[in-house]
C-alpha cells in the first residue's frame, strides 16, 4: 500500500511538473545594459490648448522616427502613450528629439532640439517648444511595501511645471499637500499633510506616501484622495493657498482630487497657465 502512494505520489508531482511547463508566463521585454544605456519617458507639458493641431503625430530621435500617429501624443501627456512603465531607449550623450504636431497630412515640425540625456530611467519634459526640456530622474526602482495585510499606500511624485502667461514660468515655489478620508462611515478626514518638499519651476519631489484608506474592504483597494498647494515663500512660510484662473475666467482656489490604488505609483505634474488658458491643473500619469 506503501509503494502504490509513493507511485501516485510521484505521477502527481510528475503531471504538476509538466503543467507548469506547459503554462510558462512569458513578457514581451528588450532587456538592456542599464549602466550603458538612457531610458526616458516623454512629456509633453507645454500649456497650448487640446486638440488636433497640436496633437504629436511624429516623434523623432536623432533623426529616425521613435512614434507615430498609432501612438499619438496628445497635449499634456506622456509617450509612449498609455504604456504604463514602458520607456524608450537611447545611446547616453547629446540627443536631438523632433516633434511634429497637426494633422497627419499637414503636420508641422514643432519642436527640434539638441540636449544631454544620462543613463538610467529618465523623464523628460518639454514644456517650451522654444526650449530644451527639462531634463529630471524618473527615481526608479519604485518604491514598495511589504505587508502581512491589506496594504494602504500608494505614492506620488509633485512636479512643478506651471506657467504665469506665455512664455512666462511661475517663480512661485509650491508645496503639494494631501488629506484622506479617515473613517469611511462619518466621512471625517485627516488633516492637511505636505507630499514631499516644496518645489519651484522645473522640479520634482521625491515619491512620496499617502494614505488609501479603501471603501470596498474585499477589494484590492482604491480611494480618493484631495489635494491643494501652498504658495511658500523665501523665508519658508505658508503664504496661502495657490490662486489660479480657472476655465471659466474666474480666480479660484485650487483644489483637485484624484482616486489612489494600493501599491500604485503616479506622476502628479501642474501645467498650464495660472493666469489665463489653458488653465493649470494636474497632469496624471501611471508610473507602475
Amino acid at each position: 500500500m506503501k509503494n502504490i502512494k509513493k507511485v501516485l505520489f510521484f505521477l502527481l508531482c510528475s503531471l504538476i511538473g509538466l503543467s507548469c511547463e506547459k503554462h510558462i508566463v512569458e513578457y514581451n521585454t528588450t532587456k538592456v545594459d542599464e549602466e550603458k544605456t538612457a531610458e526616458f519617458q516623454l512629456f509633453y507639458m507645454v500649456p497650448v490648448e487640446s486638440g488636433a493641431v497640436n496633437t504629436v503625430n511624429r516623434i523623432e530621435l536623432n533623426d529616425k522616427m521613435l512614434s507615430n500617429e498609432t501612438a499619438a501624443l496628445s497635449v499634456f501627456n506622456f509617450a509612449p502613450s498609455g504604456a504604463v512603465g514602458r520607456f524608450f531607449t537611447a545611446i547616453p550623450g547629446q540627443i536631438n528629439l523632433k516633434l511634429y504636431k497637426g494633422v497627419v497630412t499637414d503636420m508641422v515640425k514643432a519642436y527640434d532640439q539638441n540636449f544631454e540625456i544620462p543613463t538610467g530611467k529618465n523623464s523628460v519634459v518639454v514644456h517650451d517648444f522654444d526650449q530644451p526640456p527639462i531634463i529630471l530622474s524618473n527615481d526608479a526602482p519604485y518604491p514598495k511595501e511589504t505587508t502581512e495585510n491589506t496594504g494602504t499606500t500608494a505614492w506620488i511624485k509633485f512636479y512643478n511645471f506651471l506657467y504665469e502667461t506665455s512664455g512666462v514660468p511661475t517663480s512661485l515655489k509650491l508645496q503639494y499637500q494631501f488629506q484622506y478620508v479617515l473613517d469611511n462611515e462619518t466621512g471625517e478626514k485627516s488633516e492637511w499633510a505636505n507630499l514631499g518638499e516644496a518645489v519651484s519651476f522645473g522640479e520634482m519631489t521625491a515619491w512620496s506616501p499617502v494614505t488609501v484608506n479603501k471603501t470596498v474592504e474585499i477589494s484590492s483597494g482604491t480611494a480618493r484622495i484631495d489635494y491643494r498647494i501652498r504658495m511658500i515663500g523665501a523665508d519658508g512660510s505658508d503664504q496661502g493657498s495657490l490662486i489660479i484662473t480657472n476655465a471659466a475666467g474666474n480666480l479660484v482656489e485650487f483644489a483637485d482630487w484624484w482616486n489612489a490604488a494600493i501599491g500604485r505609483v503616479y506622476h502628479h505634474m501642474l501645467a498650464g497657465y495660472r493666469q489665463s488658458t489653458p488653465s493649470a491643473g494636474i497632469r496624471l500619469a501611471t508610473a507602475l
